[in-house]
C-alpha cells in the first residue's frame, strides 16, 4: 500500500488554519507577487492566487483587485482586465500543467457557494481524466500531486512576464 501525503491540508482539517481575518485578495497589499500568500500577480486591475486548499493542483483564484462583492460593482475597465486574465491564467496552466480541461467559476454570495462572498472572485481549475478517485469519495479527501509551494515556483515567471508586458489598463 502506499501512502498520500497532504501535509499542509493538516491545519485546515483541524480548524486552524483557513479562517483568516482580513481580505486574502489584499494579502501582499502593494507588491507584484508574495510566496506566503501565494499571491502569483497583482496589478492596478487584477490579482491571481493560487488556493491554499486547491480542489486541485494549480487552482487559481482571480479577483479584481478593488475589493468588491457583486458583478454590476465592478468598472469597464476591471472587466475587461478579469477576462484578459482569466484567459491568461487558463493558457499558463494548460502550458505547465497539461490539464484536459478547466472548470471556469463564479460563485456570487454565500448562498450561492461563495467562502468569500464579499470580493468577488473566479476560480480556474485545471482538470484531467478522472482526477478524482476514491479518496474523494469514500474520505472527502482530494490528493494533490505537487506540494502548492512548487507550483508556485513553477507557475510564477510566466505570470512575472505577463506583468511586464501587460497592456495598459484600458488596451488589450
Amino acid at each position: 500500500m502506499k501512502n498520500l501525503w497532504t501535509p499542509w491540508r493538516m491545519s485546515y482539517i483541524l480548524g486552524r488554519e483557513g479562517r483568516e481575518t482580513g481580505c486574502i485578495f489584499e494579502a501582499g497589499a502593494g507588491q507584484r507577487h508574495d510566496r506566503p500568500a501565494l499571491l502569483l500577480y497583482r496589478d492596478e486591475a487584477v490579482a491571481v492566487l493560487l488556493n491554499r486548499f486547491p480542489y486541485a493542483n494549480g487552482h487559481l483564484l482571480v479577483a479584481p483587485t478593488r475589493h468588491v462583492a457583486e458583478l454590476t460593482e465592478l468598472t469597464t475597465v476591471e472587466e475587461q482586465a478579469l477576462m484578459r486574465m482569466l484567459r491568461q491564467a487558463v493558457a499558463i496552466l494548460r502550458k505547465h500543467l497539461r490539464p484536459a480541461g478547466f472548470n471556469v467559476g463564479l460563485n456570487l454570495g454565500a448562498a450561492a457557494g461563495a467562502g468569500l462572498a464579499d470580493h468577488l472572485h473566479f476560480h480556474v481549475v485545471p482538470r484531467w481524466e478522472e482526477d478524482h478517485n476514491f479518496m474523494t469519495v469514500l474520505a472527502e479527501i482530494r490528493t494533490i500531486p505537487e506540494h502548492i509551494e512548487q507550483t508556485f515556483d513553477r507557475l510564477l515567471p510566466d505570470f512575472q512576464i505577463l506583468f511586464n508586458s501587460r497592456p495598459s489598463p484600458a488596451g488589450d
